[in-house]
This record gives structure tokens, sequence and C-alpha cells, in this order.
């Protein structure tokens, strides 16, 4: 087995939680919606440089509820995306209204920006240094 690169990642969300998931990923990082499998569930498949990189499933049931009310993840801890131009990825957040926060890499020549999807699972960007 040799692996290559993350190749997707996938959100199960319940229905009305789809829309804003699909407004985020596509408006604010600019995935391309695309082709998706004709599966028994309502979902998008988000697109990036050609490829289906975040996975919108509304498989959850309406009343499913998070443990404890929170938006706790699991083990999930974060997905990132390489990215460029750091100055004008922070204007965009900005824009948008976002909150992130930023990061140096101790030892490597990377800057990171973290943020939250709308269902509360953290994004990184990740960015080389100098830029």
């Amino acid at each position: 087995m040799e692996l290559q690169f993350i190749d997707h990642f996938t959100l199960s969300v319940r229905p009305h939680e789809l829309e804003p998931l699909r407004a985020f990923y596509t408006e604010t990082f600019g995935l391309e919606e695309g082709a998706r499998p004709d599966f028994k569930f309502p979902g998008h498949w988000l697109y990036l440089g050609g490829r289906p990189v975040v996975h919108l499933a509304a498989n959850l049931p309406e009343e499913f509820e998070v443990p404890d009310g929170s938006m706790a993840t699991g083990k999930f801890n974060h997905v990132s995306f390489r990215c460029k131009n750091v100055e004008k990825t922070r204007e965009r957040l900005k824009q948008q209204g976002l909150k992130f926060r930023e990061a140096p890499v101790p030892g490597f020549p990377l800057h990171q920006i973290f943020l939250h999807d709308p269902a509360g699972l953290m994004i990184e960007l990740t960015f080389d240094v100098p830029e």
C-alpha cells in the first residue's frame, strides 16, 4: 500500500444543516459543487481542482442530538487545506465575519489559520512561509 494524500472528508449532518454547510464551503473556500452519486439521501460533493474533497451527507435524522448538546466531534480534530495568499485569505474571512486564529508552525516554514465551519468542525488553512 502506498498512500498519496488525503482524498476527501465526509460530514454526516441533519437535513437542515446541509445548506449552511454547502454555502460555507463554496462561498468561503471557493469549492465548486459537482457530480455526486445518486445516494438515497440528500447531499453535495464539493470539488477543488476537479476532485471532490468535501462530501456533505444529510444522512442523520433531524431529531439527532449530539451528546450533552455540545458540538463534540469525537476524536476527529480538524482537516487542513494547503493554501496560497495568506493576506487575501485573512481579508476574505474578515469580510465574511468569520472568527479565526493564526499560528506559526515552530521550526517549519509554515503558517496556519484555524476556523470552524457551521457544524463546529475545525478547518486548518496551511500556508508556506515566506509567501
